[in-house]
């Protein structure tokens, strides 16, 4: 156990080490004087992930803004020329919706800073329309191609649908309705919308049920299911949020087929410290805290919550509500840091939602490639996908609609350490709904522990002012009333204890025994109760 945690705290700080060297190196450059300039630049730039429709609520009529991650190559501005490779984002207008992953693109604009808190060292306000110097390559272009195709068959399904299963299959949000992407977000659903750890967990799980069915080897199951997710992977797109997504969910799923957490905990641990060494720039990445903290309450939480359950729930059902609930309590405080605010629906609007993620995950990744090789036959997978997905919609709809949806939280460490205490009496609560007999069980011993509690917080209480202990000068004549008291009393809780208290009278509950010894014995007055039978003489007796 020590060299374990002496293992861990020194790959933690080779991890932290690595991780400040390459934010230096990021900020300490040529693109960072160019920030500080705010100069005309000459950008070229590989496109990294698909582009995002920006949201402009006070400009309904104007042309829409996209933002588009991508990895800055080559840098022109004061004459100077200079190669580089840092991640940035950029914000463009018409003709930047056109651009896809793995592109060498060309635009102008100017650089401006991303601010510290993300893993982009500065954004690029484009002035011009991208120009392709290089198109992508035939293992980034088919990811793309297969996204587009099942995005347009996506968008015949009626309602919600049609913008919703993009979202939760592949990650593409472009038809995604601005409501119901607001009304997501109310009631903390915002992550079913990208390709998640949740989704590389059930994609690796179906594989090795499919596995083991078929009577697989562990070892050959093992390899079929990685090498599946794998493909999944390569299917969604293999960006860096994807990668770590499946990172994460593989961790998450061993940690629940271990069903101890010290080895899910191990694997996080080496998983987070692996992805820091691998990129830096995570250290500062708000998505990847989450992944990790969601990945932790799974492994730390989500088993036990399994076990909590009643063995009439099947273990699927257990395990799909377990996880969702696990993520979300360990999630509150690192949400309530960039967003003080309380959703009050949270937990049932994704413990309501958790039952259909599932078959929307498995028929809509299946129904990917099936577009490829037999697009009649993907047809159904994709409608019976498109209902679960209309009916997720629905429940957002209607928990955002509610009454106290989104509700203020205290900022910062007191907002995070309120919200942790918030998570931490949910897990008793759900504790004590799963297990009523054991909570009754355990209320004697709670109250024993309580009065013993009380017992010693009264006897460091001094006695009242005119109130006189018994044993003193001027209760010396008086018997002690309770035969576990020998001698005077040295404090005045003492006597409130054992009901030894100057100017007792017939008519007054007192205690006659110590609370936290024996049973209560209260001495009540009983005016009316009968008196003894009177005994009659015999007959000639006198």
């Amino acid at each position: 156990m020590r060299a374990t945690l002496a293992l861990a705290l020194l790959l933690s700080c080779a991890a932290g080490g690595h991780a400040a060297a390459g934010s230096v190196q990021r900020h300490a450059n040529d693109v960072a004087r160019a920030i500080s300039g705010e100069a005309a630049v000459l950008a070229e730039l590989d496109v990294a992930e698909d582009p995002r429709r920006l949201a402009a609520p006070d400009r309904p009529g104007s042309a829409g803004r996209w933002a588009v991650p991508a990895t800055l190559r080559v840098l022109a501005f004061d004459g100077r020329r200079v190669e580089v490779r840092v991640p940035l984002v950029v914000m463009g207008g018409q003709g930047w919706e056109q651009a896809r992953p793995g592109q060498r693109i060309r635009a102008t604009g100017k650089l401006k800073s991303a601010g510290s808190a993300g893993r982009e060292a500065g954004i690029l306000a484009a002035s011009s329309a991208p120009t392709v110097l290089r198109d992508a390559g035939g293992w980034t272009r088919a990811p793309a191609d297969l996204a587009r195709n099942f995005g347009a068959a996506s968008a015949e399904l009626a309602g919600d649908a049609a913008g919703l299963l993009p979202g939760m299959i592949t990650g593409n949000t472009a038809r995604l309705d601005p409501q119901l992407a607001a009304a997501m977000q109310t009631v903390g659903m915002t992550h079913l919308t990208a390709v998640s750890g949740a989704n590389c967990s059930l994609v690796l799980g179906a594989l090795v049920l499919a596995a083991r069915s078929l009577r697989f080897p562990r070892p050959a199951a093992a390899a079929a299911a990685l090498t599946g997710l794998l493909l999944f992977v390569l299917m969604v797109g293999p960006d860096a949020s994807v990668l770590r997504a499946a990172v994460m969910g593989a961790v998450g799923l061993a940690g629940l087929a271990f069903g101890r957490a010290g080895r899910g905990l191990s694997l996080l641990c080496v998983a987070t410290t692996g992805l820091l060494l691998t990129d830096p720039a995570l250290a500062t990445d708000i998505g990847f805290a989450l992944s990790v903290v969601a990945t932790l309450g799974i492994v730390a939480a989500g088993r036990s919550i399994m076990d909590w359950l009643p063995a009439a729930v099947p273990r699927s059902l257990a395990a799909a509500l377990a996880v969702p609930l696990s993520a979300q309590l360990f999630c509150g405080p690192v949400i309530v840091l960039l967003q003080p605010q309380f959703s009050s629906y949270a937990l049932p609007a994704n413990l309501a939602a958790a039952v259909l993620v599932a078959p929307i995950t498995l028929l809509g990744t299946a129904a990917v490639p099936l577009l490829a090789a037999a697009p009649a036959l993907a047809a159904v997978p994709i409608a019976v996908a498109g209902i679960f997905a209309g009916a997720v919609a629905a429940i957002a709809r209607y928990f955002a609609g509610l009454p106290g949806a989104a509700l203020p939280w205290p900022e910062g460490a007191f907002g995070a350490a309120t919200m942790a205490a918030f998570s931490v009496l949910s897990l008793a609560a759900v504790w004590l709904a799963c297990h009523p007999a054991a909570a009754l069980a355990a209320l004697p011993e709670m109250h024993r522990r309580t009065a013993r509690l009380l017992g010693r917080l009264l006897d460091r209480q001094p006695a009242p002012p005119g109130r006189t202990p018994p044993g003193s000068a001027s209760g010396a004549g008086r018997r002690p009333l309770n035969r576990h008291v020998n001698g005077p009393a040295s404090t005045w809780s003492v006597a409130v204890r054992t009901g030894l208290v100057d100017g007792a009278r017939r008519g007054r509950l007192r205690v006659c025994k110590f609370t936290f010894r024996r049973n209560h014995q209260w001495l009540l007055p009983r005016p009316n109760a009968p008196g003894p039978r009177p005994r009659t003489p015999p007959p000639g007796a006198m």
